[in-house]
């Protein structure tokens, strides 16, 4: 396996359980390198956000823990560490569902995401900066966000995660729901955070073309582990990634998900 850079995530053998009998993670490994783009990528049930919210420390809250195996971020343990312990250590998370406080402006929504911060001196600026990637957002800074679209709701999301500055942003499908001209512009505001920001970014897509287009490396899950890995040049060349994720048969022939037959694992790129 190749990954550039210095590691600021990594998960180590990682089990978790569920009500104490559901077993999710079966020994999960992967690195996140600083600076960079990594997406996870799977099927439904495959265990990606059950991955998140193992590093966000959101499974306490669904009766979930990490059994065994560790958590490393920026060099620190963080196993089942509390989440708003998590939040201040630079981790924030958006989760799928385009979750935003209904009740508030969007404006106040932003705000809300800058709390852990001891810079209040330049929230303002990172408030401007928000709104110049998500310009849309400026005319709607006095709507109440319950009356916002669903990809208003996704920018508003992901705005109010940068106003955390975070050292690690978690993406869980930011794609869900939303039209494929949306899903193409939140995309490319995304790839431009990192690199104008350089916010490192793990991201949980169903969206397989979306994710790889704009990741720099890419793993792929199955059952509660990694099946394959590598950077995304690679897995784009994989036939499995190919038919199975990317539906592309042999002859440049979309396919559907249901018409693959068998899906082989072939070797990691180590």
């Amino acid at each position: 396996m190749l990954i550039r850079g210095m590691t600021v995530l990594e998960l180590t053998n990682v089990e978790v359980i569920y009500d104490k009998v559901i077993l999710v993670l079966k020994g999960m490994s992967l690195k996140v390198p600083e600076g960079q783009i990594v997406a996870l990528l799977g099927n439904n049930g495959a265990g990606k956000s059950t991955t998140l919210k193992a590093i966000s420390g959101l499974l306490k809250a669904e009766d979930g823990e990490v059994t065994d195996g560790e958590i490393i971020f920026c060099g620190k343990p963080i196993t089942n560490r509390d989440a708003d312990k998590i939040v201040r250590d630079g981790i924030f998370q958006v989760m799928e569902g385009r979750h935003v406080f209904e009740h508030l402006t969007v404006e106040d929504n932003l705000l809300a995401g800058s709390f852990t911060r001891k810079d209040r001196h330049h929230v303002r600026r990172d408030l401007d900066m928000v709104y110049e990637y998500f310009p849309r957002l400026v005319r709607l800074r006095n709507r109440i966000a319950g009356y916002l679209s669903g990809g208003e709701q996704q920018m508003l999301a992901i705005g109010r995660a940068l106003m955390a500055r975070p050292k690690l942003m978690l993406l869980d499908e930011p794609s869900l729901g939303l039209a494929p001209l949306l899903v193409r512009e939140i995309f490319q505001i995304i790839k431009r955070i990192n690199e104008e920001e350089k916010t490192t970014i793990l991201l949980v897509e169903q969206n397989a073309h979306m994710a790889l287009s704009i990741a720099h490396f890419g793993y792929i899950m199955e059952n509660g582990k990694i099946v394959l890995e590598g950077e995304v040049e690679k897995l784009r060349d994989n036939e499995d990634v190919q038919e199975f994720f990317l539906g592309l048969t042999d002859v440049g022939k979309r396919k559907s998900y249901r018409d693959v037959k068998h899906y082989k694992r072939r070797k990691r790129w180590l």
